[in-house]
């Protein structure tokens, strides 16, 4: 296991340089539709990859990875709903625990199941503070989990959640309405949480506008994952890797 991903993340934060993911969920893309996205994210010069889903149904998980790794320059990192969607050709895994809810099953349940198999994976392994915030309409992760999301007007529950996150040794911390959330996490609880956490700020869930990006990043967002959207309109790819490419590294 190597430290690539996360002292990439790291030296790209220091330097004030912002990052954006695609995140693709492996039920809804065939391998064609895989290649053709890994190529078009190459010429937007989409920094990272980001495969899983609360829900995976299929048995592609293997395939859709090995086809993103093809092109072999944009690393690869798992987002998963369960501790089955392990993959042993990706470059990464988020090991997300829950730490916006109160179900020990996903603070710490799962992990303890699925330690050995990701321990033998060969995964670089990013241990990371998964915060859910209310995106106005029910969403899979919220109904899984089993856990009530943070208001959307309580960035000191998110801050303080955080710092928490941070204290007890996450490596990231990941905003996240959800997917095809109505509105998206606000820009002051962005600035909020960026604003009293050290390590590599991701935000997603409900992003539409290369706007939106362009603000969260200001906000003091380090990493912004599109998903939803770009299912809808692959061709958003380009405009949302300009948006936060250029973004200002200053916190509003």
């Amino acid at each position: 296991m190597t430290n690539s991903v996360y002292h990439s993340l790291l030296g790209k934060k220091a330097r004030g340089q912002k990052s954006f993911a695609v995140l693709i969920d492996p039920d809804k893309i065939s391998l064609e539709e895989a290649d053709k996205l890994a190529a078009l994210a190459l010429d937007a010069k989409v920094d990272y990859l980001f495969v899983g889903g609360s829900l995976v149904v299929s048995n592609q998980l293997d395939e859709v990875v090995q086809q993103l790794k093809k092109n072999g320059e944009i690393p690869v990192i798992l987002f998963p709903g369960s501790p089955s969607q392990i993959s042993r050709f990706a470059d990464a895994l988020l090991y997300l625990s829950l730490i916006s809810g109160r179900n020990p099953e996903l603070l710490i349940g799962q992990h303890v199941i699925s330690a050995p198999a990701v321990k033998q994976s060969g995964l670089e392994i990013l241990p990371t503070g998964y915060m859910v915030v209310d995106g106005g309409a029910p969403t899979t992760v919220s109904y899984i989990s089993n856990a009530l999301p943070i208001p959307a007007d309580k960035r000191e529950i998110a801050m303080c959640t955080a710092m928490a996150g941070e204290m007890l040794g996450m490596k990231l911390i990941y905003l996240d309405a959800g997917s095809g959330a109505k509105r998206p996490v606000s820009e002051e609880m962005i600035a909020s949480v960026a604003g009293e956490v050290s390590i590599p700020l991701i935000v997603g869930g409900g992003i539409a506008y290369p706007e939106k990006a362009y603000l969260n990043c200001k906000a003091g967002a380090d990493l912004i994952v599109v998903g939803n959207a770009i299912e809808k309109d692959p061709r958003l790819i380009l405009e949302m890797s300009a948006a936060i490419h250029v973004a200002p590294a200053n916190i509003v």
